[in-house]
């Protein structure tokens, strides 16, 4: 992606190392994923998505910053709270919210549901509902292209409270051990289902001030400016790509509403989701666009279009069938069906 150099920035600068082009796409990324996510609060209060979902609102920043970080061929894991990475990489708005609603449209033709959004072709090798549970997977993915002689980096999404669990301790010690090529990402949003991490959690930042036990340098930085989130990103990509091993970055961000749909969020002390609301990643990014001298109508323009698609893509998946019986009774169990057996 070429890095034009137009327009003047904050003080007279010109559009520095990032460039127009980069910083229109990490926009329409981030409203993307708003526009989607918000389409899919709505959907399920219309009980057109079933069971549960978790959203992404409030941290757009971090999926959009890495995976205009991350090249082609460059391999996503995500937590169950994957939608804002799947779309970050390219999959459409009508694939994610078909799935979501179990249409036959979907990005596995509604067998996976919110919490197991998977393409190979786009690079996200999943999400994944257990707490840790893809951090050694995502080692798995870095070994075989050390392995292999290959350039690729495998990126892993988790939370806060997965770095109290000892499958992020176990990836990380393997990582470093084998200097594999492979980037950490710690969304800290400060709450882990109902409980404040810093409650349960002897350091202050747990994944930062952990970083320097597994010899790794503390990375720490505002998870809500795509700016920032892209350019540390690129840089550990960078050094993994070069045979340099795995950084570990932990974004600070806020999660706008609760845990998942079931969650009121009812336990956040007064005052403080306004207080983050004033830091709204978008909010941010669309001053920071005027800044940099991208006019009101291109700014506009993608909001217009963010919407259109959002809008003919909840039409499509409405008018989509559900699943098929004999997709969702196949492979259930080893034995290739779905009769249980005691």
């Amino acid at each position: 992606m070429a890095n034009k150099q137009d327009g003047p920035g904050p003080q007279g600068l010109t559009n520095d190392d990032i460039g127009q082009d980069v910083r229109l796409e990490l926009y329409r990324i981030q409203v993307k994923i708003r526009d989607a996510e918000k389409r899919a609060n709505d959907l399920f209060f219309q009980n057109l998505i079933k069971g549960t979902s978790h959203l992404s609102l409030g941290q757009e920043a971090i999926a959009a910053g890495v995976a205009v970080a991350m090249e082609a061929n460059d391999k996503s894991f995500c937590t169950y709270r994957g939608h804002a990475h799947t779309l970050a990489r390219g999959v459409s708005v009508e694939k994610v919210l078909g799935e979501l609603m179990l249409r036959d449209n979907g990005l596995m033709r509604g067998k996976g549901g919110s919490m197991h959004l998977t393409s190979v072709e786009h690079g996200v090798m999943g999400s994944y509902a257990i707490i840790g549970a893809h951090l050694p997977i995502a080692c798995g993915s870095a070994w075989r292209a050390q392995y292999l002689g290959e350039k690729d980096v495998s990126v892993c999404f988790f939370g806060d409270g997965t770095t109290n669990i000892g499958a992020f301790h176990e990836a990380l010690n393997f990582a470093v051990i084998w200097k594999l090529p492979v980037v950490f990402i710690c969304e800290n949003n400060l709450y882990m289902e109902y409980t404040p991490i810093g409650d349960v959690t002897a350091v202050e930042h747990p994944a930062a001030d952990r970083a320097s036990a597994y010899g790794l340098e503390r990375i720490l930085i505002d998870g809500n400016d795509a700016d920032v989130v892209y350019r540390t990103a690129k840089a550990a990509m960078d050094k993994a790509r070069e045979g340099g091993g795995p950084s570990l970055i932990e974004c600070l961000t806020y999660r706008h509403s609760g845990h998942s749909r079931a969650d009121p969020a009812k336990y956040r002390p007064p005052g403080e989701l306004e207080k983050w609301l004033e830091k709204d990643p978008l909010k941010i990014y669309r001053k920071r666009l005027a800044e940099y001298g991208i006019s009101e109508s291109d700014i506009a323009g993608i909001e217009a279009e963010s919407k259109r698609v959002v809008d003919e893509a909840t039409e499509a998946c409405k008018a989509s069938p559900p699943a098929p019986h004999e997709l969702l009774t196949t492979d259930v169990y080893a034995d290739g069906g779905w009769a249980w057996r005691n």
